[in-house]
């Protein structure tokens, strides 16, 4: 077997470019159909290259946030949305508000056509944070913090905390509950959740603590001296590429403007930061063993991620000479959506990491490796 077909971790910006770009393709469409192709292809990628660790174990939790996202969405519709439609299902007892608040409404007719409206607006939403999620479950925090730029380390250590929080607590909640359900406890409704909570809380505050003195042990924060002029230059360009790439993103997704606007924008911003960055990593005092590689997987998967993305902005881009793909991207609340073949070769294409990246490795090879070393080191 080959070294590049053996077991490794995916370097996790890769996942994150991917991810990112799955996101940002979900927010040009509302097409349902084109919406659950794209959280099928990240449920398929994670199936096939979920890791045998902690953070792996999240995706089921993004799933269930997604559900809830779309719950509140059309639950919000019902009580408080305009209705919109003539296929009234139920009429609610309303109140009548005063006409400076047009635009709300409490109770009233609830309309087929609102409630599909709210369900595309909610699924878009969903669509974002369970991709978001499936970067977060094949992505190795700790990995991603070591491939933070020297300029970004502090901000990375609290995305990076962040990130694993929520596997963290989920893995200290199942063990918790096995053990007071070996001792005969009850871990069962409202109150068997609720004498669960002093346990995990007390690991993660003891986790917090771990963490901090681990950090204080390796010089966590030491900088190497740094004149006042050269950090106000760092500051500037960082805040100048900050703006610039809002503003571009802005013209870019935005309906009301043509995509190509915003390019030069967001090109400059990205410019910008990446100035940014190299300034002030040669200011950072920061080390990194064993660096990632960034080899031909990595490519496949960061490219497949720009593929999606640049279909969905191809169609976009189409709509000014056939109107069709403007119904095939935002379909009306009174037709069926269709599903283009383009976005059937969009789901094909972000379904290129299941195949291209290679297999995590598992506890017991990363053990079997760890022994190997030492035995080569001996």
């Amino acid at each position: 077997m080959t070294s590049r077909m053996r077991p490794r971790w995916l370097h996790p910006m890769a996942w994150w470019a991917w991810a990112l770009c799955l996101a940002a393709a979900a927010t040009r469409v509302t097409n349902p159909l084109l919406l659950l192709l794209l959280i099928a292809a990240a449920a398929v990628v994670v199936a096939a290259r979920k890791p045998d660790a902690p953070w792996g174990k999240s995706f089921e939790f993004f799933l269930i946030l997604g559900g809830l996202i779309i719950g509140i969405r059309v639950v919000f519709q019902v009580l408080f949305g305009a209705s919109t439609g003539n296929t009234v299902l139920v009429t609610l007892p309303g109140i009548s508000l005063p006409t400076w608040m047009s635009g709300l409404r409490l109770g009233g007719p609830i309309t087929l056509e609102s409630l599909l409206g709210a369900f595309y607006d909610g699924l878009r939403l969903a669509t974002i944070a369970i991709v978001i999620g499936a970067a977060n479950s094949l992505a190795s925090p700790g990995k991603l913090l070591k491939a933070m730029p020297a300029a970004l380390y502090e901000l990375g250590v609290s995305i990076v905390v962040a990130l694993s929080f929520i596997p963290q607590l989920i893995t200290d909640f199942v063990r918790i509950r096995d053990m007071r359900r070996l001792r005969g406890r009850n871990d069962r409704g409202m109150r068997g959740y609720v004498s669960l909570a002093i346990p995990v809380l007390a690991g993660a505050l003891d986790r917090s603590i771990n963490l901090a003195a681990s950090m204080d042990s390796r010089g966590y924060g030491r900088v190497s001296n740094q004149s006042t002029s050269s950090r106000r230059i760092v500051v500037g360009l960082l805040m100048a590429s900050i703006v610039l790439v809002m503003v571009g993103l802005y013209g870019l997704f935005t309906t009301a403007a043509h995509p190509f606007l915003g390019l030069p924008i967001v090109f400059m911003g990205l410019v910008a930061g990446g100035a940014s960055l190299w300034r002030g990593s040669r200011e950072r005092v920061r080390t990194v063993y064993r660096p990632d590689p960034w080899l031909l997987p990595e490519y496949l998967v960061t490219g497949s991620g720009l593929a999606v993305l640049g279909i969905f902005l191809w169609a976009e881009l189409r709509v000014v000479v056939n109107i069709k793909l403007w119904e095939q991207l935002h379909p009306s609340l009174d037709s069926w959506p269709s599903l283009p073949l383009w976005g059937i070769a969009a789901f094909l294409i972000a379904l290129i990491p299941a195949i291209a990246s290679p297999r995590p490795p598992s506890n017991s090879s990363s053990a079997r490796q760890t022994n190997e070393r030492e035995v080569v080191s001996a």
